[in-house]
């Protein structure tokens, strides 16, 4: 039975009781030392720094890196497990497992409340600033400060057919208009040109420290015309609740912490970035986005903020779109029935690396004859457009290697995948502006290559290598006998 936590604060109780909040009550600036502080507590993998004291901001909170990975050596996924509603120390893969089984749940809508804690506080037209807020300035480079980091980006359809919840960068421009990336693909692009084609600016709420879940499927790139809303309802069993926006026809959850409302303009734009951003680069210029325009401010009294200081692995950039989007591929995979036992986005590469695992009679449950045949027909049926939009590379191994330990991967790369004839290249696919190792052309629009590696020991029993590991050369009773001495 999964655990809901229906709030930020919850969270941070459960959090609280693992150890792994630090609180930090030294007075410090939005102006770069709160990202610097977050960010040497990512790489450090210490604590998630709760700051209490905020320069020029009594009664705000920062709580940055919500979703990277734990300071609990036995349980580095805690955060994720505990957001998902699952125990601290579940393996990463099992997180995978549950999000994919969601897939085939029938949506349970969420429920809209007559009032809620992100209302308690109601600031509207020109007493609707950022200015009250504290914005922080997360990387020495970034265009300017960013209010949205980890904060769910609500948006309907014209028709109100579909609401979509979802993750993007939104920069601060003055006290009330932001702008951010909305990128024709994503779904915030569709339907915001939706609005576009019918000459009307485009209704926005942000909700900024919603329940814990909530990041973690707005990231998961589910398909379009899916409510990330109703999925949670599923995957938790319940509806969530929401409550009706105050100057436009949206719902938000009812959970969150902060609530910025307005609407996205139809044709001006602003400079935006550069930011530092998931690959761990500061990268790019300034370039014209369009502009939201606030109407209201809600927030509960000393509300918190969530703040990801994005950049070098491993982050909230990583851990989210690690785990969700191994369950959306595993999920697809297994829809198109290729046999599959695993996939995992290796969060250290920046999730360009996708990991696939198959079982060692695959070719009974495949049309495919060759290791290399199988190889492409997995990387192919994976790189759907939301998947491309991050993965550049990816690998297919046998299921005794775990994906998710890098020493195993690194392994069976380099001792299973023939330097050429190992490769199976993939032309013509769809790359993003922010995949930086591409050409200015490529990331203009014109594509570029991606790249597959067979890894797959030979199917033959008789020609198959033999592995000297623990689990896979011993006998079981010899294991057991050495296990309960190593152990006694």
């Amino acid at each position: 039975m999964r655990k809901h936590l229906k709030s930020l604060r919850e969270y941070l109780d459960a959090l609280t009781e693992l150890g792994d909040v630090r609180r930090v009550d030294a007075e410090l600036d939005t102006h770069l030392e709160i990202g610097a502080v977050i960010r040497r507590a990512v790489e450090t993998n210490a604590p998630a720094p709760l700051f209490t004291a905020i320069n020029g901001y009594p009664g705000h909170r920062i709580l940055g890196a919500p979703g990277a990975l734990s300071s609990l050596p036995h349980a580095r996924w805690a955060r994720a497990a505990l957001s998902l509603g699952l125990e601290p120390d579940t393996h990463p893969l099992d997180l995978v497992a549950e999000l994919a089984a969601a897939r085939t749940a029938r949506p349970i809508p969420p429920v809209t409340v007559d009032d809620a804690p992100c209302q308690q506080n109601v600031l509207l037209g020109t007493d609707a600033t950022l200015d009250a807020l504290p914005v922080p300035m997360l990387h020495d480079g970034d265009g300017g400060p960013y209010i949205n980091t980890w904060g769910t980006i609500v948006a309907r359809t014209p028709d109100g057919s579909w609401t979509n919840w979802s993750i993007s960068r939104i920069m601060k421009l003055d006290g009330h208009r932001m702008t951010g990336l909305i990128m024709p693909l994503q779904d915030i692009g569709k339907i915001y040109r939706m609005w576009r084609e019918r000459g009307e600016p485009m209704p926005f709420a942000l909700a900024q420290g919603c329940e814990p879940a909530v990041p973690y499927i707005c990231g998961m790139g589910l398909p379009s015309g899916v409510d990330e809303a109703g999925f949670l309802g599923a995957y938790f069993g319940e509806p969530l609740e929401t409550v009706r926006c105050r100057t436009v026809d949206l719902e938000v959850p009812a959970s969150a912490e902060i609530v910025i409302e307005g609407h996205v303009g139809v044709d001006d734009t602003a400079l935006e970035g550069p930011m530092g951003e998931y690959l761990g680069y500061l990268a790019g210029s300034p370039q014209p986005r369009p502009v939201y325009h606030i109407s209201a401010i809600t927030h509960r009294d000393q509300p918190i903020l969530p703040v990801v200081s994005a950049g070098k692995p491993v982050d909230e950039d990583h851990t989210v779109v690690g785990l969700t989007y191994a369950a959306e591929v595993l999920h697809r995979l297994r829809a198109q029935g290729l046999p599959v036992t695993n996939a995992w986005l290796l969060p250290e590469s920046s999730v360009n690396l996708l990991a696939v695992t198959v079982p060692r009679d695959w070719p009974k449950r495949s049309l495919a004859t060759t290791t290399r045949m199988l190889t492409r027909m997995i990387a192919e049926a994976a790189m759907q457009p939301k998947v491309s939009f991050w993965v550049t590379r990816v690998m297919v191994f046998d299921d005794d290697i775990d994906p998710t330990d890098l020493r195993d991967v690194l392994w069976g790369y380099t001792t299973r995948s023939h330097p050429t004839r190992g490769q199976v290249l993939m032309e013509d696919q769809r790359v993003t502006p922010l995949h930086l190792f591409y050409s200015e052309e490529e990331r203009g629009g014109a594509g570029g290559p991606k790249m597959a590696y067979d890894c797959l020991l030979d199917p033959d029993p008789a020609k198959r290598l033999r592995s000297t590991a623990f689990l896979e050369n011993f006998p079981p009773e010899v294991r057991q006998r050495a296990l309960a001495v190593w152990e006694s």
